[in-house]
Order: structure tokens, then C-alpha cells, then sequence
């Protein structure tokens, strides 16, 4: 078995990698300066953003770009080790117009999207002349069940008008962000199927009724583009901003969930392993009761557990994106289940880990631990929570043992 990455796939790591030495890491101190003040450090990226195109590293996540469309069409399984690089420094994908939420909402556009809402939303998405967001969280029901969604998206004439309240709506405070892909109930009929009951509209983030009430921080760190809560007052957009068919909008967020969770996963990984470098160099150079860390057999088990945790993960994260390049995103929804359950808990052991190991300094912003640790625990949440990955990988196997019942006979002892 060959388990190397093909030759194209490492010239192109090679070539991110030495861009993010060169270019992104001596800009890592300006960036966190003005992020600490509050500032979207737009002045530091543009410039970034412009290298990285003439690089030829734009798009590199969408395989069915067309022709005239900026981009590198890569696999998913091609991707994934470059979304592991950007992923050491949490706001490098947006240098390479890889940052999400655009990734999953360019996904849903170029799937679904009308002739005109590709001129009007996606052409300047993919050109990253603007950004987006992507409202379905809501705080008022359990949306961990996507059913329970309860804003609502009534027909009236030649419009839609919205209701509802959304938050953890990432990215909507980006200077740059002008739209949101809101989902909510379109057929509120009681014996509607539960998942035909709901739709996705484009809504300009300038329209009137769409009020941005606050920055959502995420274990008291708070992002400068935002993880904002946001209400919808009777919102008016025309029906031409509905985003593929009436009542299929749980459809179009299956779509756009697979892909994106590849890519949480493998920035997921590559901020372990930097949190499994920053450890290991804590451990050799710092000393505590006369030898250093690394002589101490509980600190080598925990590196030794790390190493062997990250790659079990990515191997797991790297099969996951083969089936969906090879079957297709719908047969490698429980492979997807696994991944996201799988990397959210390694990303709070390894870098709870590390920050043992640098003591105080661990939990202070003087390392990126502290907050890669609480995007960690966060992560068992978005994008699904936990306990809703494990039912779906439970109910997988259940129905393969369903199929096979008896099989095990043979190995029972009859006395």
C-alpha cells in the first residue's frame, strides 16, 4: 500500500508551505496586534491575497471550477494536506480565498445557484472582492436537531419575507461581507415531511430588517469578523433570491456540510501538530526540578500519544475525503460523522497537553494554546455536535449487523 500523496500534491505543499514561511508567518505578530485591538487587519491580507493568486494558491478547494473560473480544482483528497498548512495559523485560508464560511457557501452557489445569483454573489466570491456568511444556528431551539429551525421564509407574491433569529453566524461583521444564506421553514403545513419543510434564501446583509444585535464570543475570545447573532425582521427579498428548490434546503446543506467538514478537520490537524512542535521545544529547553521537562515519562507519554492521535486522525480525515471524491459526498456521510467527531477530540487532548507542559504561560495569549484549545471544544459542537455524529456512525453499523444477523453464531460456546 502506498500511503505517499502523489507527486503534483507535494509539489503543490511545497509551494504553500515556503509562501506561508515567506510571506504569512513574519505578518503573524502585526495580525495579532490589530486583532487584539479589535481591528479586521484588512491592509495586512489584501496585499497577501494578491501574492498568493500570482502563486497560483486561489480556490484550491472547489474540484468542478469551470474553465473560466479562478482556481486550482483540486480534489478533496488533494486539498486536504494543503488545508492542514493554512490551518496552523487559524486566519491564513482567507489569504488563499480558502476561508469558511465562503468555501461551504461557494459550494452551495455553484451547485445551485441561478445564472444571475452567480453573476451577482459567486463570480465576486470566487474573484474574493467580498464575503459571506451563513445563517442556520438559531439559539432559541436545539438546532444540534436542524428540524426544530423555526425562522420562517413565507412566499408573499413576487417576495420572501424572514423572520427569525440566528447567531454564530460567522463572518457576518467582515468588512467585506455582503450577503447571508439564510435557511428557515418555508412549509410550515403540519404534515409536511420534516425534511422538506425548509428552504434557503440569498439575503443582502443591507436590507432593511437584518440587525446584527452582537459578537457571540466563543469561550471569551472574540473574533473580529464575528460569530454574531442576527435578527431577521420581516425581511423582504424578491423570489428571485431563493437558492435552488423550495423546501430542499436540507438537501443544500448536506451538500455543502461534507466538503467543509474536510476542511475543519485538516486545519484542525495542522493546528495539533504545531500545538505537538510548540510541546516538544517546551519540553527539551525548559527545566524543572533539576532535568528538563522531556525526561520525565508522564511529558514523553503525552508526546508519544499526540504523535500517534494526529496521525490516526488525518489517515482517517484522508480516507474520508477518497470516498467522496470516488463515491460522492452522500456515501461518505458516516465516513464524515467519524471525522468531525474524531478531530474536535483530539484538537482539546493534544492541545490540553501542551498547555500542561508551558504551565501558567499555556493559558495566556502569549502562545496561540489557549485559543487553539477553545476552538477545539467548540468544534464538538458547530457543524453537528457529538452526540449526534456518534447516533449516525451507531446506526450505520447497527443496519450493516441488521443485514448480517446471526453471523456470529459460530463463535458462541454451546454447552
Amino acid at each position: 500500500m502506498d500511503f505517499d500523496y502523489p507527486q503534483e500534491t507535494q509539489a503543490m505543499q511545497k509551494t504553500l508551505q515556503q509562501f506561508m514561511q515567506r510571506h504569512v508567518l513574519p505578518q503573524y505578530a502585526a495580525y495579532e496586534a490589530q486583532a487584539a485591538q479589535g481591528e479586521h487587519p484588512v491592509a495586512i491580507l489584501e496585499p497577501l491575497k494578491a501574492r498568493a493568486r500570482e502563486a497560483g494558491l486561489w480556490n484550491l478547494f472547489l474540484p468542478g471550477l469551470k474553465d473560466d473560473e479562478p482556481g486550482t480544482r483540486l480534489s478533496n483528497l488533494q486539498y486536504a494536506p494543503l488545508a492542514e498548512i493554512m490551518g496552523r495559523i487559524p486566519w491564513a485560508s482567507e489569504i488563499f480565498n480558502c476561508n469558511a464560511p465562503d468555501t461551504g457557501n461557494m459550494e452551495l452557489l455553484h451547485l445551485f445557484a441561478t445564472e444571475a445569483q452567480r453573476e451577482r454573489w459567486l463570480n465576486p466570491l470566487l474573484e474574493g472582492e467580498i464575503r459571506s456568511c451563513f445563517s442556520m444556528t438559531e439559539p432559541d431551539v436545539a438546532s444540534s436537531d436542524a428540524t426544530n429551525i423555526s425562522t420562517t421564509i413565507r412566499r408573499d407574491g413576487d417576495h420572501y419575507v424572514i423572520n427569525g433569529r440566528k447567531w454564530f453566524t460567522t463572518g457576518a461583521l467582515h468588512p467585506h461581507c455582503r450577503f447571508a444564506i439564510v435557511m428557515g421553514v418555508s412549509n410550515e403545513a403540519p404534515d409536511a415531511p420534516r425534511h422538506q419543510r425548509h428552504s434557503m434564501v440569498i439575503v443582502p446583509l443591507d436590507t432593511p430588517g437584518v440587525t446584527i444585535e452582537r459578537n457571540v464570543a466563543i469561550m471569551h475570545h472574540h473574533a473580529t469578523e464575528g460569530h454574531c447573532e442576527i435578527r431577521y425582521a420581516d425581511v423582504r427579498v424578491p423570489a428571485s433570491a431563493l437558492l435552488g428548490q423550495e423546501h430542499a434546503g436540507f438537501a443544500l446543506a448536506q451538500a455543502r456540510l461534507g466538503p467543509g467538514r474536510v476542511h475543519h478537520c485538516m486545519r484542525s490537524i495542522g493546528q495539533c501538530e504545531l500545538a505537538l512542535e510548540l510541546m516538544c521545544e517546551r519540553a527539551l529547553s525548559r527545566k524543572a526540578f533539576g532535568k528538563a521537562l522531556s525526561e520525565y515519562a508522564n511529558i514523553r507519554d503525552w508526546i508519544a500519544q499526540s504523535r500517534i492521535e494526529i496521525d490516526q486522525a488525518r489517515l482517517l480525515v484522508l480516507r474520508a475525503a477518497w470516498r467522496m471524491d470516488v463515491l460522492g459526498n452522500k456515501a461518505a456521510h458516516v465516513d464524515v460523522s467519524a471525522i468531525k467527531l474524531v478531530a474536535a477530540r483530539l484538537q482539546t487532548q493534544v492541545l490540553d497537553r501542551a498547555m500542561q507542559v508551558f504551565g501558567a504561560m499555556g493559558v495566556t495569549p502569549d502562545t496561540p494554546l489557549s485559543y487553539l484549545w477553545s476552538w477545539g471544544r467548540a468544534m464538538r459542537y458547530f457543524d453537528g455536535p457529538d452526540e449526534v455524529h456518534l447516533r449516525t456512525i451507531a446506526r450505520d453499523e447497527l443496519a450493516r449487523a441488521r443485514q448480517s444477523l446471526g453471523s456470529t453464531a459460530p463463535y458462541y460456546r454451546v454447552s
